[in-house]
């Protein structure tokens, strides 16, 4: 049973307009982002009302950092004062960052089409190239471990990995869902939800 976690997803950047596979390229918020961030700090303030009662962790990537940074900012709290944990990066697309769909299948036919035959266990070309069923087992024990209740600033595939073990939805629809970026999911006990 978890304790209960405010998870956000770092606001948009220029690469999730584009449709660009970011994975682990360490990319910044766009103003959209910045303003997603600050009105999920704005929601969160709404929801806690004592902070010193949770910890606040992020992916130590610079669009989280700042998501983070933006959401205590919001909250009236020192931005910096929170920690971050490597194993809260988002899934790692190997050869295939930096790249859309459509440059991909110019440059590898076919791709797309194989990785929709198991999104869930497909795994891209490239050193440390991960599959979700691959960042699950990295992501899950952080959340496991976690006693206090938490703000965790993390990426869209993490939180399908969430849905998946703590929901266990089915593998294929925990790879499709939609991860937006101006909300916050919920998370305690065994129940999980977008609020």
């Amino acid at each position: 049973m978890y304790p209960l976690v405010y998870i956000v997803r770092h606001g948009q950047t220029a690469w999730n307009a584009e449709f660009r596979l970011q994975g682990q390229a360490d990319t910044d918020i766009n103003a959209l982002g910045r303003e997603q961030a600050s009105a999920n700090g704005h929601r969160l303030a709404d929801l806690i009302s004592n902070p010193a009662e949770f910890d606040f962790v992020a992916s130590p990537m610079r669009r989280t950092r700042e998501t983070m940074e933006r959401i205590r900012a919001a909250m009236k709290l020192d931005p910096a004062a929170y920690g971050t944990d490597p194993r809260l990066v988002e899934v790692n697309f190997g050869d295939w960052q930096g790249f859309t769909f459509a440059e991909l299948e110019t440059q590898f036919p076919g791709a797309s089409r194989t990785r929709a035959l198991d999104k869930w266990n497909f795994q891209p070309p490239g050193k440390d190239a991960e599959s979700y069923q691959m960042l699950l087992e990295r992501v899950k024990p952080w959340f496991d471990a976690l006693e206090r209740q938490t703000v965790c600033v993390t990426h869209g595939g993490v939180m399908r990995t969430l849905f998946r073990f703590v929901l266990d939805m089915a593998e294929d629809d925990a790879a499709k869902l939609a991860i937006p970026q101006d909300r916050v999911l919920k998370l305690e006990g065994d129940r999980l939800g977008w609020l």
